[in-house]
């Protein structure tokens, strides 16, 4: 027997309660409407339906879908629902959704509780009040939510929540999820027809994914006194700790007594929500830490994460932090990122991008590799605008995370491979610890092991043994967009790589000598991808130009790649996205970049005029009658004395003269940069000519923060925000 409280939402302030036999495994899943809750509530025929509909992407019809929304209705009601609503992923970076209850009155004095397959299927929505880069206009408000019947609804609180896409009248997509799903589509068909290259028997590849998920927990009452970290999600200003993380006595130390209460509250809440959290650990910076899950189904993993964040900022409010996924929320520490680990498996259990002991599985693996490695150097400009926001500007390329160069990092036992495939090589190549590794003729593969590569925690695109990580991701992005990218690139890949293989065996050429030599071309085309040394050098950023790679520093620079002619025909040749979905979806961002940046700019200039110089003021004030009283007691010779705090007034004037005139300055850049006409030209505007302001304001502002009492400081310093 379970003894648990079901209806335990995110807003009780009660903590969970576990089996009684311990085994929290037990809890797993059990606010979801997923298959074994399918098989207990559904009819054969609704629930064959359901799963064809998962498997095959068939239609379900709408007499299954009345049969389906009954089943789930009465599922929900038995964890404690009273409204239901379609959960979606709009463009604004968060989850949305709007609650309807299940209750319906019939008569002046009767009710019951109601849920068609209607209200399942579709439902409509608001698509004016969300961003669609002019695809509608205000007036145009109609948008469809229609269900996604691979991700399975959940109970959360007292709502069941449904997955959908989000759509214009029009069939646009307004989402995250809608293209996510063509490009898992698209890798799906486009691997399937070359595994089966390897084995016939393989019908269908499934893309995974496991997101690491780092973040900042701040007291809520400390962070509360910071109106930018409110506002914005990170310090404009602040100056630096005495400790900050130099020591290295955070990274995977002993987790603090409050953060573990968090920590272990949290995981209950995702294990019945069905998210498989794993691993829990400190960081590098202080009050930095770490969440990951074990990898599923991408879709589901894209979900899981969005509801995680949630979730993570719920459980947070009850246990009095804020947690902070702000890529850079303070100066002089590391930010966060979102590691995506992603990869492919057969639906005959094969993971494509395991090495294997035979040669056959190994030459299936360095095709998928290969082919990865191939498409990463064809559209890496593509990756890097996937990845490019206002807030992970600030981290990309600081020294804690990947450069904005988009590089490929597989290690030296692998590089030895490749190189020897390009060169066709018959003497033995020789690996380390625990191989060594043959390349002898064609169609002789060597012996791989999984632990073929190092780490490089500087390479944004690193093959980590059975996966690829894409480090690049900011900790508050969607992973949906990186991983749409991703997979929509690797499936033209693979795509490209059948219709060479098979032009080869037309012309007469044996299967696996098709596949040495175009595989040994694309490892000629793509070598200037590859990069095993540092990513954060100098040296690194004049050798990736001489290879042609672009170092795109700024969003609204990586952005331009999005609506190149080349971007347009991948991704409507690959039928994920249209050209009036992508010049959308490139306006969407250059407005989200625009407000960010300006946002910042307002509440920059807000403090620092009506919080800092105020401040400042108040004590030079103090510091000028300590002199006068100094002059009286030491006539003539005061000077003398009250020299410290001469030069100390002088100082905080100095200061206070250059923020009020930068702040001036930056106000009427921005006020330029608004009266642009295209978000093109004002984003560029606010990147050049508004952002440079804020380093010159901030340093000023914490010189002050350095000489003030600290009585008088209005603002809670970095030492109390990170060391609490």
């Amino acid at each position: 027997m379970l003894r648990f409280n079901a209806l335990n939402s995110v807003q009780n302030k009660k903590p969970l309660q576990v089996a009684e036999n311990g085994k929290r495994s037990e809890l797993f899943a059990i606010n979801v409407f997923n298959e074994v809750a399918m098989r207990q509530l559904m009819t054969r025929d609704a629930f064959d339906a359901v799963m064809n509909a998962i498997e095959y992407g068939t239609k379900i019809d709408r007499r299954v879908a009345d049969q389906v929304a009954a089943a789930m209705r009465d599922w929900a009601i038995s964890k404690g629902a009273t409204h239901y609503t379609h959960w979606f992923q709009p463009l604004t970076g968060g989850t949305a959704e709007k609650h309807d209850a299940f209750f319906e009155p019939l008569t002046r004095d009767s009710a019951i509780e109601r849920f068609s397959g209607n209200q399942l299927v579709q439902q409509e929505s608001d698509a004016s009040s969300f961003p669609n880069g002019g695809i509608r206009n205000t007036f145009e408000a109609r948008g469809y939510t229609a269900w996604d019947p691979s991700s399975p609804p959940f109970v959360y609180g007292t709502v069941l929540c449904i997955p959908t896409i989000f759509i214009a009248y029009t069939g646009e997509a307004l989402d995250n999820k809608t293209p996510l799903l063509k490009a898992l589509s698209a890798i799906d068909q486009a691997a399937t027809e070359v595994a089966r290259y390897f084995d016939k028997n393989v019908s269908k590849v499934t893309c995974t994914l496991g997101c690491e998920q780092e973040y900042f927990l701040i007291d809520r009452t400390l962070a509360n006194t910071r109106p930018d970290l409110m506002i914005t999600g990170r310090t404009l200003l602040g100056h630096e700790a005495a400790k900050g993380q130099q020591l290295d006595d955070h990274y995977l130390g002993a987790i603090p007594s409050r953060v573990l209460a968090y920590m272990r509250d949290l995981e209950q809440e995702c294990l019945l929500l069905g998210i498989p959290v794993k691993t829990r650990h400190n960081e590098v910076a202080p009050n930095q830490f770490e969440l990951a899950p074990i990898f599923g189904e991408a879709n589901l993993a894209v979900d899981q994460n969005s509801l995680l964040m949630d979730v993570m900022r719920k459980v947070a409010e009850r246990h009095d932090f804020v947690v902070l996924f702000h890529e850079k929320p303070f100066a002089g520490v590391n930010g966060s990122g979102k590691h995506n680990n992603w990869s492919l498996v057969t639906d005959t259990g094969v993971n494509l991008f395991a090495p294997s002991k035979t040669p056959q599985k190994n030459l299936q693996f360095l095709t998928f590799f290969i082919c990865t490695i191939k498409a990463v150097h064809e559209y890496e400009s593509l990756l890097r605008a996937s990845v490019a926001s206002a807030t992970n500007d600030y981290r990309l390329g600081a020294n804690e995370a990947p450069p904005a160069i988009v590089s490929v990092f597989i290690g030296e036992q692998l590089n030895k491979v490749l190189d020897a495939l390009e060169n066709m090589s018959g003497e033995e190549v020789s690996g380390k610890d625990k191989t060594e590794l043959k390349l002898n003729v064609v169609g002789k593969i060597p012996d791989l092991f999984l632990d073929t590569t190092d780490r490089n925690r500087t390479s944004p695109f690193a093959f980590t043994g059975n996966k690829f990580e894409f480090r690049a991701v900011g900790s508050k992005a969607n992973c949906g967009k990186p991983m749409m990218v991703l997979n929509t690139i690797v499936a033209k890949q693979l795509n490209d790589f059948k219709k060479e293989v098979d032009s080869l065996i037309e012309g007469g050429m044996k299967k696996e000598d098709a596949i040495f030599r175009v595989l040994r071309a694309y490892v000629k085309s793509s070598k200037a991808i590859r990069f095993e040394g540092d990513g954060y050098s100098k040296a690194w950023e004049e050798e990736a130009a001489r290879r042609g790679l672009s170092n795109h520093k700024t969003t609204p620079e990586a952005l331009r790649e999005n609506i190149t002619d080349k971007a347009i025909a991948l991704f409507e040749g690959m039928g994920v996205l249209s050209k009036v979905e992508l010049i959308a979806r490139y306006e969407i961002a250059l407005e989200e970049y625009v407000k960010t940046v300006q946002i910042e700019s307002r509440v920059l200039g807000d403090i620092a005029r009506n919080h800092v110089v105020p401040t400042a003021v108040r004590y030079q004030n103090t510091l000028i009658e300590n002199v006068r009283g100094l002059k009286e007691i030491f006539g003539d010779a005061y000077q003398e004395v009250a020299s410290e705090q001469i030069e100390l007034i002088r100082h905080i004037s100095e200061h206070i003269k250059v923020i009020h005139s930068t702040v001036e300055a930056m106000i009427e850049a921005r006020k330029r940069a608004n009266h642009l006409p295209t978000f093109v030209e004002r984003a560029d505007a606010y990147c050049n000519e508004v952002k440079p302001f804020f380093d010159e304001i901030r340093y000023h502002c914490d010189k002050l923060e350095l000489m003030i009492d600290d009585e008088l400081w209005t603002l809670t310093k970095y030492r109390e925000l990170l060391f609490n």
